[in-house]
Parts: C-alpha cells; sequence; structure tokens
C-alpha cells in the first residue's frame, strides 16, 4: 500500500502493525482551507541605544547643532514616512528621548519638535513577524458581542519571530458558527508593544518563598523582606534595598548576592497592559525581562476553572535569553492586562510545560518534558511551585522514536482527557499524535493511536525548518476537535477532526475492529 498523496511515504500504515499483528486503518485530520503567513510589515517601535554612553551623547549633540528649521523640516519627513505605520508614533518618539534625557547638557531649551527628533535617533522599528509566524494555541472566551447562536469566540496566539531570532506572542480573534466553519476577525494594519507598569506589586510571603527555591534566603534577604508589607511594590523594595546597602552589619558581597537576586526576581515577575479600544490583533507581548530577552517562545494557552468557578487565562512559555531557557507563566483574565510569573521548583526545567485546565484531585496538574525525550507529569499544590515530576511515557511508535511531547495542554471530555501530542522521526520530522487520559488519574493512559493525525505534507515540508508541523493548544467545538498548527516554522493552518470517532479509537478494545476514514 502506498502513502496517499503528500504525505509522507514512510508512515505507509502496512508498516505500522498493531500489537496484535493488525494492520490499523489511518485516522487523519481534515486540513481546513486556511493559511496564516507572516506579515513583514506589522512592526513595532523599540528603544535602540548605542552601547556607551559616550556615543549617546555625541548622536545628542549633533541633533542639537542643527538649526530649528532643519530640525523642524527632518521631523516632518519623518512623520510623513512613518507615522502611518504606527498608532501613536509621536509618543513613540517621547518615550524614548526620555530615555537619554539625562545626557541633554543641562543649560540647553529644547523645543517638542526636537525632543522628538532626538527620539528618533534613538527609536528603531522591529517587524515581529519577520522570520516567521508558527507555534499557534487556541482558547475559548467569552462573547462581547451578539454571535450567531452556536457559535463559539475564540483567541488564537502565536509565535512571532523577526530580527536577531526574537521571539513574541501575538493574537487573533474570532469565532466558529454552528457549522464549525471558522471566521476571524478583521486583522489591524498596526501592532503595538504594551505599556509595562512601572511599580508592581508583590506577594511578601510568596517573593520569601521564591527567594528560598533560588537558594538565597538568608540572613539579609530575611531582614530585608522583614521590613516590607504583605503586599509591597517595585518601590518599596528599592527604598528598603537603599536602606540595607547602607547597613554596616553585612559583608559587601553578602548584599551584593540578596539584592541582585531580590532584582532579578522582582524583574523578571512584572505586569504589562494594553489599550482596551484596540483589537487583540495589535497586541505583541515582547520580551522585557533579562531572562526572557531573546525569546518568549511557544506559549501554551489553557481556559483555567478554578474550584470556585473563577475563568483564569494561564500560558505556560520559554523564556530564552541567548544561553538558557526557563519556563515562565503568564496569567491574564481580559487579554488586555498580564502577569508574567516565574516559576520555581526542581522540575522548572525543560521545554513545553502544559497546565491541565482544572485542579484534579485538589492538585495543580501539568505535563512537561525534562529530558528532551519523554512525556511527562507533574501535580503541586501552589501553581507557582513544581518539585517532583514521573515519566508518562516514553517513546513507542516509529513517528516519535526521536522524541516526544505535548502539544498544549489536556481537553477535557467525559471520557477523559484528550491530548494532543507530537513526536519526532526519521530526518527530524514533527507529527502530531493524540491520546486519551483518565480523568481522576491522568498518570494513567487509557488509549493512544499508534499513528499519526497529521503529518508534514509536500506543502508543509518547505519552511524555515522543514519538516514540521506543531500545535501548542486545541479545543472541541460541536464534536469537532479544532486543531490550529504551524508548519515548517514558517505558517500556521487549522486541521479538525470528529471527536466521536476519535473517542471510540482511543477507547476500543485493541481486539476490536472499528474501521475509520482519512479526513
Amino acid at each position: 500500500m502506498q502513502a496517499a498523496p503528500g504525505t509522507a511515504g514512510w508512515y505507509c500504515v502496512d508498516a505500522m502493525k498493531t500489537k496484535t499483528g493488525r494492520t490499523p486503518t489511518a485516522l487523519l485530520a481534515r486540513r481546513k482551507p486556511i493559511v496564516m503567513e507572516a506579515k513583514i510589515d506589522r512592526v513595532i517601535t523599540r528603544p535602540y541605544l548605542p552601547s556607551s554612553e559616550e556615543r549617546i551623547r555625541k548622536v545628542i549633540n549633533r541633533v542639537l547643532s542643527l538649526d530649528e528649521e532643519q530640525a523642524g523640516t527632518m521631523l516632518e519627513t519623518l512623520l510623513q514616512e512613518f507615522s502611518h505605520r504606527h498608532r501613536y508614533f509621536r509618543e513613540s518618539l517621547e518615550r524614548n528621548f526620555e530615555r537619554v534625557v539625562d545626557f541633554v547638557p543641562d543649560d540647553v531649551q529644547i523645543s517638542k519638535q526636537r525632543r522628538h527628533l532626538i527620539g528618533a535617533y534613538f527609536t528603531a522599528e522591529y517587524s515581529v513577524e519577520a522570520a516567521a509566524l508558527f507555534n499557534p494555541s487556541i482558547v475559548q472566551v467569552p462573547n462581547q458581542e451578539p454571535d450567531p447562536e452556536g457559535s463559539c469566540r475564540f483567541v488564537m496566539s502565536f509565535r512571532s519571530t523577526g530580527e536577531g531570532h526574537i521571539s513574541s506572542i501575538e493574537f487573533r480573534s474570532g469565532f466558529i458558527d454552528s457549522n464549525n466553519d471558522i471566521y476571524f476577525d478583521a486583522l489591524s494594519n498596526y501592532v503595538e508593544a504594551p505599556e509595562i507598569y512601572s511599580n508592581p506589586s508583590y506577594d511578601q510571603h510568596l517573593f520569601r518563598l521564591k527567594l528560598q527555591e533560588m537558594g538565597t534566603s538568608n540572613v539579609v534577604t530575611h531582614q530585608l523582606l522583614n521590613r516590607l508589607e504583605d503586599s509591597f511594590t517595585f518601590n518599596d523594595l528599592l527604598g528598603k534595598i537603599a536602606e540595607l546597602q547602607n547597613n554596616g552589619e553585612f559583608l559587601p558581597q553578602e548584599k551584593t548576592d540578596a539584592i541582585d537576586t531580590a532584582m532579578w526576581l522582582a524583574q523578571s515577575n512584572y505586569q504589562i497592559c494594553f489599550r482596551k479600544d484596540h483589537p487583540i490583533s495589535e497586541r505583541v507581548i515582547f520580551p522585557v525581562s533579562e531572562s526572557e530577552r531573546k525569546g518568549i517562545e511557544d506559549a501554551r494557552f489553557v481556559r483555567f476553572v478554578d474550584d470556585d468557578g473563577t475563568v483564569t487565562y494561564y500560558a505556560t512559555y520559554t523564556a530564552y535569553n541567548g544561553e538558557t531557557i526557563l519556563p515562565q507563566l503568564i496569567q491574564t483574565s481580559d487579554f488586555i492586562s498580564f502577569k508574567v510569573i516565574t516559576l520555581n521548583g526542581a522540575q522548572v526545567q525543560g521545554k513545553g510545560m502544559a497546565l491541565f485546565p482544572r485542579k484534579i484531585q485538589g492538585k495543580y496538574v501539568m505535563l512537561s518534558r525534562q529530558d528532551g525525550e519523554n512525556n511527562a507529569i507533574m501535580f503541586s499544590d501552589n501553581l507557582h511551585f513544581w518539585q517532583q515530576a514521573q515519566i508518562l511515557q516514553e517513546p513507542e511508535f516509529p513517528y516519535e522514536f526521536l522524541q516526544m511531547g505535548n502539544s498544549g495542554s489536556p481537553i477535557e471530555t467525559p471520557q477523559g482527557w484528550l491530548v494532543v501530542i507530537h513526536g519526532v522521526g526519521p530526518l527530524r520530522t514533527y507529527s502530531l499524535g493524540i491520546e486519551l487520559l483518565d480523568l481522576e488519574d491522568p498518570t494513567r493512559i487509557i488509549g493512544r493511536i499508534d499513528e499519526p493525525i497529521l503529518v508534514p505534507n509536500a506543502h508543509e515540508r518547505e519552511g524555515y525548518v522543514p519538516n514540521v508541523v506543531y500545535s501548542c493548544g486545541a479545543l472541541i467545538h460541536q464534536d469537532e476537535l479544532i486543531i490550529p498548527y504551524a508548519s515548517g516554522d514558517q505558517r500556521c493552518s487549522i486541521a479538525t477532526l470528529q471527536v466521536p470517532q476519535l473517542i471510540a479509537r482511543l477507547t476500543r478494545n485493541s481486539s476490536d475492529s472499528v474501521p475509520m476514514t482519512a479526513g
């Protein structure tokens, strides 16, 4: 038997006998005629600061040497060429001027137009999707306006990558109608980074626990935290640090270590906010902290329902600083205001953590992959701390012999937790598979399908990274599993599977024969 046109031939089902010696019938996802490509003209403004203070002063002095008419003409030209690319271009120039205002000579009076011109020299555009738009996840959100009956509103997140391979998070929104047709809201021509809260607040008890987990809890940090209220701000912390620096009771190195760690922790737990009146497609979460300065990668969003019914959207993601990776967490209730949170514990390592959408037996649960090869599962009493992990499964089928991992948070069904997984096989080909875990004991695997449900076809092979299909989260609407996925680490599409057929295949006895047809 030959592989279907456009599929990878080495997945020929005749070569994949079940443990009973039978040949399974392939269960393949059906591709929707939707392709989401990167748009290189979606740009944000970023500060551009030379590495030395001397160069900054030289640039400012050169601008100051222009007469007012020259400065005005230059600024007007910049506004004509660039203001249509950004909603708040003048505001961006003013913000970046404020970053260098301390280098302006004290005796110089500067007009508004010259302030903006100086700001322009310390501003650069960044195309957030210049290299790729990929690795999507999808979550259901409340209807904010009348939609057709039986429809489902959604927010889809993407990993977008630009110059220097710096990754950020972008969004799209839309709805799925009663026929399960998918419609996206209009894509804005603008994209904007959020406002960063300059004085975020922290919980002192949680802050203390995180310092302990980082191995820096000592008499110095205890004294520092004991001077802070139960809830304190970043400015409060700076004030107490100033007092600590003047304290001669401790050795200089002890104070330096404690202060550096406390500042790193505070700056890595930050808050951002977008403008409410702008569409979600304009929002981009760009790296802020040192731990993620080279990228925010592969956010797996999940709609989490707490015991009291409160809905919170979380996303686990990989922070990359150019040398090391660190799993972190994003929290939001409205996709306008976001908290970025560090995770702690012995098992906070590796890539691909995916939070279950509710607690199980009173505990938070995550899928993970600490060793780069196997699927693991973790339980915790506290969302911020993850101390223990156990192997859930090792690669078993040919399409995952090299390594395996989850492709987003599990989805609850009456029969169990439906999990989309990814496997890596020959030629480092990434494919998607599927499995079902027990609702109350997710360490128990009810069933797996021994061939992939989605394999890169001839059109999807090419890209930034060849031979890859990958997803960071799916949802179910009206008995259909909807899987947004990336191909070639460059563009995105959508595939679907009928849930009743899928569940039947996953739960049937291996000796039963249930015919399944490819989509």
